[in-house]
């Protein structure tokens, strides 16, 4: 495994890596997630392989911006898109329809993929730098704790990954809400950083 560190130098390296199809560790603003290209079949297929991971589960996806989830992965429904705007960058996962280009194994057969913008300026750089949509499903053995401290990645995952992306410590804390924006009515999948009355609440006052 290679570890560099989280500036643009570190993050020219890891985009480079996952544009290879490689699996790369990187910071989030919670924990530290696993990078790599959702439209590649095989970079998914050795994502799983690093996990552990069943494959009926599907993969969260992390973006750049609005714009990058649009463009990668179909336009957002109404209610996403006011959402999107109240609550990007930030933990909030959107739900939306998988396009067909997507690799099968990240929706895990539910024909949908979650997306969010992290608020975390390098997830985002290297989003950017990818020209594309990122997984960033936690950076652990399924089953396991995730993790905050890129030390704790090296030590547990260092045999498994290619490149861990070093940004320090992340703020941790609660994982995204998840809430299913593929439907006539928004869906609460997953409770977490944001507060469902919130989610409502701005659909609401649209």
């Amino acid at each position: 495994m290679r570890r560099v560190m989280a500036d643009a130098q570190g993050i020219a390296a890891a985009a480079t890596a996952i544009r290879s199809g490689l699996v790369v560790a990187i910071p989030t603003d919670t924990l530290y997630g696993l990078a790599a290209d959702p439209f590649r079949a095989e970079a998914v297929s050795r994502l799983f392989e690093v996990k552990g991971r069943p494959a009926e589960r599907a993969i969260p996806l992390i973006a750049a911006d609005t714009e990058q989830v649009a463009m990668r992965l179909g336009s957002l429904p109404l209610a996403a898109q006011r959402l999107a705007e109240a609550f990007w960058p930030g933990p909030l996962t959107l739900l939306l329809e998988a396009p067909d280009a997507l690799a099968p194994a990240v929706s895990g057969g539910s024909g949908r993929v979650g997306v969010r913008v992290p608020g975390h300026i390098a997830a985002r750089a290297l989003c950017r730098a990818c020209a594309t949509p990122l997984t960033a499903t936690s950076a652990n053995i399924s089953d396991r704790p995730p993790t905050d401290d890129p030390d704790e990645v090296a030590r547990t995952l260092g045999s498994r990954i290619d490149l861990l992306l070093d940004g320090g410590k992340t703020p941790g804390g609660p994982p995204s809400t998840i809430v299913d924006a593929t439907g006539s009515t928004l869906r609460l999948v997953r409770p977490g950083a944001v507060e469902w009355d919130e989610v409502l609440a701005c659909v609401q006052r649209a």
